[in-house]
């Protein structure tokens, strides 16, 4: 997103992870995709996310900035994200708890391989 630091994501996420917890953390990203959608809808829109980026502490994004984001984030290509597709877009814009998640996918398949052979 031109203009933007993804840090701002990363370094958040972890450390929201490290103090609330994996349930804890779900939780505020559920609080977090409330104040976006749309309550006609139930998603996130282009002009929903426009309306309330402040609440995130996105109003220095432009439309640009904003309409990539739903793009990355809109999985099943409805022009919108539902509250799955927002989580799944906040944990790939935290880029240290994706490397996280695949070092303990790679421990895990590493002891069932062990095991299996």
């Amino acid at each position: 997103m031109a203009g933007q630091n993804p840090r701002n994501f990363e370094d958040f996420l972890p450390l929201m992870a490290q103090k609330l917890g994996g349930d804890g953390l779900i939780g505020e990203l559920c609080n977090g995709f409330e104040l976006l959608m749309d309550s006609d809808t139930g998603v996130i829109t282009f002009d929903g996310l426009k309306k309330n980026s402040a609440l995130m502490g996105l109003q220095d994004f432009s439309d640009d900035d904003l309409m990539n984001m739903l793009r990355e984030g809109d999985i099943d290509g409805d022009g919108a994200l539902n509250q799955m597709e927002f989580c799944v877009l906040m944990f790939r814009l935290s880029p240290r708890l994706m490397a996280e998640s695949e070092l303990l996918l790679e421990s895990i398949l590493q002891h069932e391989f062990d095991n299996y052979y």
